[in-house]
């Protein structure tokens, strides 16, 4: 398994890269952050401690080359959810993916994207991870009803983003928690600290997405 192309609703094609391992039994989508791509080397890193763990991982791009080259679209938290959307539909109807329990991760901006889906998909969303993220740009309306259990991952010197998700916390009626990585900032650049956002990720599919 490898490079896909995903057809999004608006006749826009995706690169994206699906993995299954062997004894995979769920799929994680990937909601990349503002200017990043499915090339993102931190998402990579914890996608590939997610296919360690068994778990399926679908990175793809959001936007479009051209699209990206647009800031403003980077962050149209609607279009990028309507691309999430497409891509878990996209997943649906395969025979490797359609059977398997769908979780979202997202960062920075694709948190946001992330969470509006899961809010539009109900039950069909077992977990979300949020990595750096930005899940007050969902909205509050969205946020209350989300019901898959949603992890929000922040960085403990990320300064600012963390009260921006400890609003969204309090605004989330699901299952909920919000662990900060000690001395980590926005990107988790310091030595270890993806590591263990990772790792917590992991942990959090393994217990939701059954």
């Amino acid at each position: 398994m490898g490079a896909v192309k995903i057809s999004a609703n608006d006749s826009v094609e995706l690169n994206g890269e699906l993995v299954l391992p062997n004894t995979a039994r769920s799929v994680v989508l990937f909601a990349h952050g503002s200017g990043s791509s499915r090339l993102s080397p931190r998402n990579q890193f914890v996608a590939q401690i997610l296919q360690q763990h068994g778990i399926g991982t679908l990175l793809f791009d959001l936007l479009t080359h051209d699209e990206d080259q647009q800031y403003s679209m980077r962050f149209d938290i609607d279009l990028l959810t309507q691309r999430l959307l497409a891509a878990t539909m996209w997943l649906q109807t395969r025979q490797d993916t359609q059977t398997l329990p769908h979780g979202y991760f997202g960062a920075s901006t694709g948190a946001a994207a992330a969470l509006q889906a899961a809010a539009k998909m109900g039950a069909h969303i077992f977990a979300v991870v949020s990595r750096g993220g930005r899940p007050d740009l969902t909205g509050e309306a969205a946020l209350s009803t989300v019901t898959a259990p949603t992890l929000l991952i922040v960085g403990g010197a990320d300064y600012g983003v963390i009260e921006l998700n400890q609003q969204a916390f309090a605004a989330l009626q699901c299952e909920k928690e919000l662990t900060l990585i000690p001395g980590a900032t926005h990107l988790f650049e310091e030595p270890g600290t993806l590591e263990q956002a990772a790792q917590y990720a992991a942990d959090w599919f393994l217990k939701h997405l059954k």
